[in-house]
């Protein structure tokens, strides 16, 4: 995201199994200075459809947060995304 929070483009990260994921945080920043961005959305979905986020959910979270600190980029949100379009935020749950 630009200064004005505006989006300035989307990028696949990784793409996971049936029961998770990896995410390099080198490559989630690579991209992110790359563009020049000041601030990040970052989101991922939940087939199961259940909405609370996992304990790898939350510390991933956190270590993005850290990690984008470092860089002066601000976490805005994380989205967990359903199947029949519900959504949780971390951001409105406090735990950002």
């Amino acid at each position: 995201m630009n200064n004005g929070n505006k989006v300035k483009g989307i990028y696949q990260i990784s793409q996971g199994g049936l029961t998770g994921t990896l995410v390099d945080l080198r490559i989630l920043f690579a991209v992110t200075l790359k563009s020049l961005s000041v601030a990040l959305i970052i989101c991922h979905n939940h087939p199961s459809g259940l909405m609370r986020p996992s304990t790898a959910d939350i510390e991933l979270t956190e270590k993005i947060k850290k990690a984008a600190e470092l860089f002066d980029i601000k976490l805005l949100d994380h989205l967990i995304l359903a199947p029949d379009g519900g959504f949780y935020s971390f951001s409105d749950d406090g735990l950002l």
